[in-house]
């Protein structure tokens, strides 16, 4: 999953949040001087990476994508589920996307300077386009890919995937409806058990 679905699921406490945020730019265990709640965001992180990797609906998805952009399927599966998650927002959220990216935004900027630089360097590009807002609009998803395949230097030809989005998007939609169902529940459960343990 992307940046936005590892927010929603950190179940609004804001240090496992930022944990979840940050959990790519950290390095093995090197998390130890993290605040205890961090450290689970962390953990819950990588819990739900696992999860949705081996999850059959998203392996379906992958496979729709997968004989044109190969090992990069899984990185344009988690963006279109981001998608899909932003344009079905009040599906899952009674806070408006607009009031839920802004506070999101608020909150990292304040706290950038505590976090790895590479997170500090994507909290500004977040901020600056707002990412989280624009999820839900084929031109924000379009911004998105640009930025992957340039950083593929092209390999990847992610800026083409907006067309795999307008022909499969049905049955896309349907696959992430499906398969979210079942992270939320495994998410709260693996949260709770973090915070209990």
């Amino acid at each position: 999953m992307n940046f936005l679905a590892h927010l929603y699921l950190s179940q609004n406490n804001t240090n496992i949040m930022i944990g979840n945020f940050i959990a790519d730019h950290v390095r093995g265990n090197h998390f130890g001087h993290y605040p205890k709640e961090i450290q689970l965001g962390i953990i819950l992180h990588r819990e739900i990476d696992t999860f949705t990797d081996t999850h059959e609906i998203v392996r379906k998805s992958k496979r729709r994508l997968h004989e044109r952009y190969r090992h990069y399927d899984g990185v344009i599966i988690d963006i279109f589920y981001d998608y899909f998650l932003a344009k079905n927002w009040a599906n899952y959220s009674a806070i408006p996307l607009s009031i839920y990216a802004n506070a999101i935004n608020q909150l990292f900027e304040k706290k950038s300077s505590e976090l790895p630089v590479k997170s500090q360097n994507f909290i500004k590009y977040m901020i600056d386009y707002n990412i989280l807002y624009n999820y839900q609009f084929k031109e924000g998803i379009q911004k998105v890919l640009n930025g992957m395949n340039h950083r593929t230097k092209g390999k990847s030809q992610m800026n083409l995937a907006l067309e795999d989005l307008n022909s499969l998007e049905k049955e896309l939609e349907e696959d992430f409806t499906l398969f979210f169902k079942d992270l939320i529940l495994f998410a709260k459960e693996k949260l709770n058990h973090l915070l209990h343990q």
